[in-house]
């Protein structure tokens, strides 16, 4: 989970005014109060994390992230299947099962465009999206 954290922090933290702070599991990175990429273990630590990852037994500790999404994309990802899922919580959250076959440069567009989305329209206007 460690290099998770590190590979997303990575990211998160290069755009403008975000940060990173404990979640009650995991670690989330916000810009102003509001969340918009959360990493976390799928161990029994969360039951609702287990259950939108699917987690049917603990036997294997995985870990996700959940992000913000809109419009086709968030329809084409909610479709799509493993490696995504679709927590029940919030209708623009997304959640993704990271490992070590993840796309770590679609990771890095999906944390970007959910910080956009969230952001202040003044400092989404600052951001240089990753090209892929």
């Amino acid at each position: 989970m460690r290099a998770a954290i590190a590979r997303v922090g990575e990211v998160a933290l290069g755009l403008p005014d975000a940060y990173e702070e404990d979640a009650w599991v995991g670690v989330r990175w916000r810009v102003r109060t509001r969340t918009f990429a959360h990493v976390a273990p799928v161990d029994g630590s969360s039951p609702a994390i287990d259950l939108a990852a699917g987690a049917t037994g603990h036997s294997s500790a995985s870990v996700v992230m959940t992000f913000r999404s809109s419009g086709d994309e968030l329809d084409v990802l909610t479709r799509l299947g493993h490696p995504f899922f679709k927590p029940v919580w919030s209708p623009t959250v997304v959640g993704m099962h990271l490992s070590d076959a993840t796309d770590w440069n679609e990771v890095a567009e999906l944390v970007t465009e959910s910080y956009c989305l969230l952001a202040p329209k003044k400092l989404a206007a600052l951001v240089t999206r990753p090209s892929g």
